[in-house]
C-alpha cells in the first residue's frame, strides 16, 4: 500500500502514479482539525443519504476530507475542531472546486476502512494555515475572490433574520473589521456563526475563505466552508491586539464598503429630518438618499403584515378563494398556505423633526426583533403578546438609512421614504461625528 505525506499542491509523486493512487488508500500520519461542517442530507439520481467534512492542516499543507453515510456516523461525533488525529486509509481523489477554497488539487474521501485516531496535541502541527489579505488590499482583489482576513471587531450589528429565494429564514449578522491599515470593512456571517457570534470586548476576528463583493463597495461574506475564528491563538491575532489597544482604538478608519455604495444608497449621507423637508429631498425624478439618527415614537401595528404568495421568487399578497385556498393572480395559482410578510409603516423622531417611514421585510424585523411569520401567530394566537412587540420596539434610537422618491398614485403625487436599513448607534462613531461636524462649524 502507498504511504506518503501530503503537500499542498500538486506533488510529482502524484503526477506519476494518480491513476494508481485514485483508488487506493493513503495515509496522512498526523493533521489537526481546521474546520468541521454540520451534516447534510444529499440527494440525486443515484439515490439519497448524509454527508459531512472536515479539513486538516499539517506542517506542508492542508486537504479536504468527506464522509458519507455510515461514516458519518462513525465520524462525526469523533471529530473536534482543533484537535490532532492519526488518519489512515483514505482515498484521494481530484478536488472539486465548486465545493472547496483549499489550495490543494486534491481532497480525500473516508470508507469503511478508513481509520481516526486521536492523538497527543503536537506543537509541530500548525493551528491554521492562512494568508491573510491586508483590508486595504481589498480593493485591488477581484470580485469574487475568496481570501483570508483578520482584523478587530470594531462593531457587531444585531442579528436580523432574512428569506432565502426559496423561502428559508436565514439569521445574518455584520461585522465591521479593521486592521493595522486603518482601513475597516463589514463581513457578514450567516445562519448559526451569526446567532452565537459575541462581540463583546472588541476581540480580534479571523476569517478563513470569505467571499470577497463589490456590495457597497467592497464587503465580505463567510462561505458554508469557511473558518471563523475569534480570538485565534496565533502571532497575527497578537500583533493587532497590541496594535488596537495601544493606537488602533483612536484611528478613524475609512470604510472600503461605506465609501463606494453611491449607486446602492447605502452611503452614510447625514440629515436631519428637518433637512430632508428643508432641502426638499426625493422630489426629482431620481431616488436619494440619506441616513439619520433618530427614534421609533410610533408604528402602525394594524396593517404591519399581509398574506403573501409562498413561492421563492413572489410577495404578492394573496386573496382567499370559498374553497379555503389562497390566490395569486400574478402566479394565476392557488395555495393551500401562505407566508406572512412586512409592510410596517413608522414615525420616526429626532430633535427637530419627525417623518413618515415604510419599513419592508427585513428592516421591519430588525426593528420588531422578530420575524413575519412568528409575530402573524403571535397575532392570531396571543394579541397581549403581540401588542407587547410594539411596546418594546417603540422609543429605541437607531440608525437608518433611508431612501426618498416622489411617487404618483391615483394621480396624487407625494414624497415617500423607505428605510433601506436599520443600523444600530456607535456611540463611540456617532460622537466622533458630532465633534467633526463642531470642529468644521468654528472655523
Amino acid at each position: 500500500m502507498a504511504c506518503f505525506r501530503l503537500h499542498r499542491n500538486t506533488v510529482l509523486s502524484l503526477i506519476f502514479f494518480i491513476h494508481v493512487l485514485h483508488h487506493q488508500k493513503i495515509i496522512i500520519r498526523v493533521a489537526r482539525v481546521t474546520n468541521k461542517s454540520n451534516v447534510r442530507q444529499w440527494s440525486n439520481s443515484r439515490g439519497e443519504g448524509k454527508l459531512f467534512s472536515f479539513e486538516v492542516v499539517d506542517e506542508s499543507g492542508e486537504i479536504k476530507i468527506t464522509a458519507f453515510n455510515n461514516e458519518v456516523d462513525k465520524f462525526f461525533s469523533l471529530l473536534e475542531q482543533g484537535k490532532v488525529y492519526y488518519i489512515s486509509k483514505a482515498t484521494l481523489k481530484v478536488a472539486n472546486k465548486q465545493y472547496s477554497t483549499l489550495k490543494n488539487d486534491y481532497e480525500m474521501t473516508l470508507h469503511a476502512h478508513s481509520s481516526i485516531v486521536p492523538c497527543e496535541d503536537n506543537q509541530s502541527i500548525p493551528t491554521m494555515n492562512c494568508n491573510f489579505v491586508q483590508i486595504e488590499e481589498l480593493e485591488n482583489r477581484d470580485k469574487d475572490a475568496v481570501i483570508d482576513v483578520i482584523g478587530i471587531c470594531k462593531k457587531a450589528e444585531d442579528v436580523s433574520r432574512i428569506t432565502t429565494r426559496n423561502s428559508r429564514e436565514v439569521s445574518k449578522r455584520a461585522l465591521h473589521l479593521i486592521d493595522s491599515s486603518g482601513k475597516e470593512v463589514t463581513a457578514t456571517l450567516w445562519g448559526e456563526e451569526a446567532e452565537k457570534f459575541d462581540g463583546s470586548g472588541q476581540p480580534v476576528v479571523a476569517i478563513k475563505g470569505a467571499r470577497l463583493s463589490d456590495f457597497g463597495g467592497r464587503s465580505l461574506s463567510a462561505l458554508f466552508s469557511s473558518t471563523i475564528m475569534v480570538n485565534p491563538d496565533i502571532p497575527e491575532a497578537f500583533r493587532l491586539r497590541a496594535w488596537y489597544d495601544r493606537e488602533g482604538y483612536a484611528v478613524n478608519s475609512q470604510s472600503l464598503t461605506e465609501r463606494k455604495s453611491t449607486n446602492s444608497g447605502s452611503r452614510m449621507n447625514w440629515k436631519t429630518l428637518s433637512d430632508v423637508k428643508n432641502e426638499n429631498m426625493g422630489h426629482e425624478e431620481k431616488a436619494e438618499y440619506f441616513s439619520c439618527l433618530a427614534t421609533v415614537v410610533y408604528m402602525r401595528k394594524e396593517n404591519c403584515l399581509y398574506q403573501a404568495c409562498p413561492s421563492a421568487d413572489c410577495n404578492k399578497k394573496v386573496l382567499i378563494q370559498h374553497n379555503g385556498l389562497y390566490r395569486c393572480e400574478k402566479c394565476n395559482r392557488e395555495f393551500s398556505e401562505f407566508k406572512y410578510r412586512f409592510l410596517l409603516s413608522a414615525n420616526l423622531a429626532d430633535f427637530g423633526d419627525n417623518q413618515w417611514v415604510t419599513c419592508f421585510q427585513e428592516t421591519a424585523e430588525v426593528l420588531l426583533g422578530h420575524s413575519a411569520q412568528t409575530l402573524g401567530q403571535l397575532r392570531e394566537t396571543d394579541e397581549a403578546a403581540f401588542d407587547e412587540v410594539f411596546q418594546k420596539a417603540n422609543f429605541r434610537t437607531h440608525i437608518f438609512k433611508n431612501r426618498v422618491k416622489l411617487e404618483t398614485y391615483n394621480d396624487e403625487s407625494r414624497v415617500k421614504v423607505t428605510v433601506m436599513e436599520v443600523l444600530p448607534v456607535d456611540h463611540r462613531e456617532y460622537s466622533r461625528r458630532l465633534l467633526s461636524n463642531i470642529r468644521r462649524l468654528a472655523f
